[in-house]
């Protein structure tokens, strides 16, 4: 991840004012990137209508745990530059993170984000923006009731903070196309209402996973991927899939949906294995279920440009470029309830003209086990350090070695203070 330097904050403004700042330029491009595959990869449904959420119990609790490290450095720095503007001299805990897609049609009108009681212990909000208004949506600005900025156009890798009372009262005017992706942080300063100790507990649940390639995702139940939308509505797992031009089949090489058992939800094929299909082709490697398949495609579209770049370069080299086995695939589709003209309006579709390699996908599927395995085992080297001080923070991976956390449950970790919690990290996954 590329560093991208921010000029000094102004100084902390007084409490009259309405306190906020805008931070370009905060993360790179390719976090940005990063985290928009996750999203794409594991989201379900919204709070609210029209959005699709990643939060990270959600992760933690689909066998994709590993999968909080790209936000933990990125966490981090929110937290500094929050302390930093809002001169906070007292302890400040992470109350919620998560992606939030804005979709065609949603909205939120006027409002603060502590403006219910059970919200009243929020204090600062960061908002990231991912993507680009009007390169990737249109709509979607964030607009704020009274002081400047009085308006946010979002740019990929800006960030926006500010408190979280109604001194800062805001809006977000309606989405008419695309897919606005935000990651969100509130903070608090109520230790009750920290997410670690829960992140950490469903961590230390599902770190417990000893099987070969633990790393592929557990779906949770079918209705979290259920989006709805004006009394029709699409698995979001089957949408992702098909505007990135792709189907799922039968893993069995044939499908008749007259052998499905009445009694039986279609849905529920997408927790079995199955194949991908493109065309008329299918791509002949078993996928453990959906969410696993989705991954992978959405890994393909992460690392398109790089996976093109290594086949052309294997081709200098060797002459030849391996090509995966894929047959014809009439017949093995499944028979899922998939409003697919509606998943287009919402997600857009795919370029029919694009030039598309299974030689590269297969890459793709191999770079991405590659890549999970490894976050996988950063998560087991790093989970004892946050257990032991109830915190996740970036560990500095140097000491001790080759340290294992199935052969070491008793260690304990040095104590990390809101002072030093910078001091400690260095960690494998760079920083922005």
């Amino acid at each position: 991840m590329s560093s991208t330097t921010t000029s000094p904050p102004p100084p902390p403004p007084s409490a009259g004012d309405h306190p906020r700042v805008l931070l370009r330029g905060f993360l790179s491009r390719e976090t940005c990137k990063e985290l928009e595959f996750v999203h794409r990869s594991s989201g379900a449904a919204g709070y609210r209508p029209s959005v699709v959420s990643t939060s990270l119990p959600h992760l933690a609790t689909t066998g994709c745990g590993h999968l909080l490290l790209p936000f933990v450095p990125v966490r981090e720095r929110l937290r500094d530059a929050v302390e930093s503007f809002f001169d906070c001299h007292f302890d400040l805990f992470i109350e919620f993170t998560g992606i939030i897609s804005w979709c065609k049609g949603a909205s939120i009108g006027w409002h603060s984000d502590d403006n219910k009681p059970y919200l009243r212990q929020r204090a600062f909000t960061a908002v990231c923006y991912l993507n680009n208004h009007g390169e990737d949506y249109k709509g979607g600005i964030l607009q704020f009731q009274d002081g400047d900025p009085s308006s946010i156009v979002p740019v990929a890798g800006d960030v926006v903070i500010y408190t979280a009372d109604n001194r800062n009262v805001h809006c977000v005017n309606e989405v008419t196309e695309g897919e606005r992706l935000t990651l969100t942080l509130w903070f608090t300063r109520d230790r009750a209402y920290d997410e670690d100790p829960k992140l950490l507990n469903f961590l230390s649940q599902t770190s417990e996973r000893t099987e070969k390639n633990s790393y592929i995702p557990v779906p949770a139940s079918d209705n979290m991927y259920w989006f709805s939308y004006d009394q029709s509505g699409f698995d979001i797992r089957c949408a992702r899939v098909h505007v990135r031009g792709f189907s799922f089949h039968s893993s069995s090489g044939e499908y008749n949906i007259s052998v499905l058992p009445a009694e039986d939800d279609p849905i529920e094929l997408l927790g079995k294995e199955l194949w991908l299909g493109r065309g008329d082709y299918v791509f002949e490697k078993i996928f453990s279920n959906s969410l696993h398949a989705l991954q992978v495609v959405q890994f393909y579209y992460w690392k398109k440009h790089e996976l093109a770049t290594r086949r052309e370069q294997s081709a200098v080299g060797s002459g030849t470029v391996c090509f995966p086995i894929i047959h014809h695939s009439k017949g093995t589709e499944l028979p899922l309830p998939c409003n697919h003209s509606l998943a287009q309006t919402i997600f857009g579709s795919y370029n029919t003209e694009e030039i598309f390699q299974w030689n590269d996908f297969a890459l793709a599927v191999a770079m991405w086990e590659k890549y999970s395995e490894e976050l996988k085992k950063q998560l087991l080297t790093f989970l004892p350090y946050w257990l032991s001080n109830e915190t996740i923070y970036v560990v500095d991976t140097s000491a001790p070695d080759n340290f294992n956390w199935y052969d070491q449950k008793s260690f304990t970790a040095p104590s990390v203070s809101k002072s030093d919690r910078r001091h400690v990290g260095g960690w494998a996954l760079p920083r922005d």
